[in-house]
């Protein structure tokens, strides 16, 4: 068997290509998708605060770049300097993203129940605090 770390990332980059080639269609990435739904869940939110809450998601340089990508494409815009909201144009892209979203999110959880899919979020999510709280030996 092989071990985890080999498992998490093989599956990262098998999330990240699947979505990258899906989102294509809407001119997005993964890492937009990911800036464009923390923009959704809080209107008006400074850039530092959408690095933050992606910050294990991608480094700030790929941050940055994908904050100015959905800038560009009109997906959000500036109400105030470093501050970002959809445009209502955005907003109803992405609500078409999201239909898409949902089907690949059906295709990649296929054959896996509710309860195992919440013990590996949750053995993960154990393994990450265990680590990130202990003291190298």
């Amino acid at each position: 068997m092989k071990p985890i770390g080999y498992w998490l990332n093989r599956t990262d980059k098998a999330l990240t290509r699947y979505m990258n080639d899906m989102l294509a269609g809407f001119g997005l990435t993964r890492t937009a998708w990911q800036v464009l739904n923390v923009i959704h869940e809080t209107p008006r939110v400074a850039d530092t605060e959408v690095v933050s809450a992606l910050s294990a998601n991608a480094d700030v340089p790929t941050l940055t770049a994908a904050i100015d990508a959905v800038l560009v494409d009109g997906w959000a815009t500036r109400p105030a300097p470093d501050q970002l909201s959809l445009t209502p144009d955005g907003r109803q892209r992405l609500a078409r993203v999201a239909e898409r979203v949902d089907a690949f999110r059906t295709l990649s959880t296929a054959g896996i129940s509710q309860d195992e899919y919440g013990t590996a979020v949750h053995v993960l999510e154990r393994m990450t605090r265990n680590l990130e709280t202990a003291m190298c030996l």
